[in-house]
C-alpha cells in the first residue's frame, strides 16, 4: 500500500524539493502540499494523508497551532522540520508536546545537494512514523483508569540508581514520568534520550521547569545526588565514574563511528562496572534495540529492568527488545512508570 504525505511549509522551492525527494521511492506518494497551518488543516480534512512533514514557521498559521489543530480533529503522525538552533529546540520541543511524533532538521543547503542522504533517511523516518501510535493528551489517567502493569517477579531490589533510555517518542514520554516524581526521590537519574546536541540544553532546562525534581544538562564531573536527573547532551557519550563513595559523571564527544551519540548502551555498560545490583534501567519508546546489549549484561549481574508497554509506546522498537529477550521484570504503561518509581524505597 502507497504511503501518503501531505508536505507543508511555506517556501515553494522547499515544498517542490521534498516532493522530488520523497517521490523517488514508489511506496511513497505526495498527495499534497500546503503553505501554512490554515491550508494543512483543510487539507488533513480532505485528503486524509498517512503522514505530514510540518514546517514550524509560516504565515497565517505557524505549524505549533496546526499541530494542536490537526491533533485534536484528525490525529496524524507529524514529523516536524525545523532548523537546529536554540529557538528551532524550543519551537519543536513545543511541537512534541502538542502532539508531533518526530522532528529532523531543515537544511536547505543538504536538500539542494546531497539528496541520496536524504532521500534514504527521510523516507525511512516516514514509513516508520506512519506505522507509529499518535498522542492525543499528555495527562495521566485518573485512579479509577490507572492500568494494571505486568509484573514478572517480586524481586525486592535494593536501588542507588536508575537510568532512563529513550528515543523517537521520548521527549513526551519522559515528561510523562519525571513529572510524577517527588522533589524527595532518593535517587539520581540518568537519560539518555537520542537527541542532537542543540537540543538537549533547552529540553533539559524545560524539564527542570516542569518538575519537581531537579533536571540538569549533564557536564562532565557532575557529582551524582538524590533527586537529581541528569541528561546526556547531544554529541557526547555519558558513563559513570566512581571515586570511593562517589559517584561522578564523565562526558565526553562521540565517536564518529558511533550510531547514537549518546548511546543507552554505552552509560548502561558503564554502570555495570561500579553499581549493577542496584541499578533500575527503564527503556523507553524509540526506533531499534539501543539499550537492549546493556540490559542483557545488567540483568546478568543483577540489575532491574523494566520497558515501557505497547500500547502506550510511540515506536515500540526499543522496548520490543527488550520484552522480547525475556529481561523485563516489569512491562508498565508509561502513563504508570513514574508512580511506581515514585513507590521505591
Amino acid at each position: 500500500m502507497t504511503l501518503r504525505v501531505l508536505i507543508v511549509d511555506d517556501s515553494r522551492f522547499f515544498r517542490r524539493r521534498l516532493s522530488e525527494i520523497i517521490s523517488i521511492d514508489p511506496l511513497i506518494s505526495v498527495v499534497g502540499m500546503a503553505e501554512n497551518g490554515q491550508q494543512a488543516i483543510d487539507q488533513v480534512k480532505q485528503l486524509k494523508p498517512d503522514v505530514i512533514t510540518m514546517d514550524i514557521e509560516m504565515p497565517v498559521m505557524n505549524g505549533i497551532d496546526a499541530v494542536k489543530a490537526i491533533m485534536a480533529s484528525h490525529p496524524t503522525p507529524i514529523l516536524m522540520l525545523s532548523t537546529w538552533s536554540t529557538d528551532g529546540a524550543k519551537a519543536t520541543l513545543e511541537a512534541l508536546e502538542a502532539g508531533a511524533v518526530d522532528y529532523m532538521p531543515k537544511r536547505f543547503e543538504t536538500i539542494s545537494t546531497d539528496s541520496s542522504v536524504v532521500h534514504h533517511e527521510l523516507c525511512q523516518r516516514l514509513r516508520k512514523l506512519a506505522r507509529s501510535k499518535v498522542v492525543t493528551t499528555h495527562t495521566s489517567p485518573s485512579p479509577a483508569q490507572r492500568i494494571t502493569p505486568v509484573f514478572k517477579s517480586a524481586k525486592k531490589q535494593s536501588l542507588s540508581l536508575v537510568v532512563i533510555g529513550t528515543s523517537t517518542g521520548g521527549p513526551i514520554a519522559l515528561q510523562k514520568v519525571l513529572t510524577q516524581l517527588p522533589a524527595s526521590f532518593p535517587y539520581p537519574i540518568l537519560l539518555v534520550q537520542h537527541m542532537p546536541a542543540t537540543f538537549t540544553p533547552s529540553f533539559a532546562e524545560r524539564l527542570d521547569k516542569q518538575c519537581n525534581i531537579k533536571v540538569k544538562h549533564a557536564e562532565n564531573g557532575d557529582i551524582l545526588t538524590a533527586g537529581t536527573a541528569y541528561l546526556a547532551p547531544g554529541g557526547t557519550q555519558m558513563t559513570l565514574k566512581a571515586d570511593g563513595q562517589k559517584r561522578y559523571l564523565k562526558v565526553q564527544s562521540g565517536q564518529a563511528s558511533e550510531s547514537y551519540k549518546p548511546c543507552v548502551d554505552i552509560t548502561l555498560e558503564s554502570v555495570k562496572n561500579d553499581c549493577p545490583k542496584e541499578t533500575l534501567a527503564i527503556i523507553l519508546t524509540g526506533m531499534g534495540s539501543d539499550g537492549l546489549i546493556g540490559c542483557k549484561h545488567l540483568k546478568e549481574l543483577g540489575g532491574t529492568i523494566w520497558a515501557q508497554n505497547e500500547q502506550s509506546s510511540t515506536i515500540y522498537g526499543m522496548p520490543k527488545a527488550i520484552v522480547d529477550a525475556g529481561i523485563a521484570e516489569r512491562i508498565l504503561d508509561i502513563n504508570e512508570i513514574g508512580h511506581h518509581l515514585a513507590e521505591l524505597k
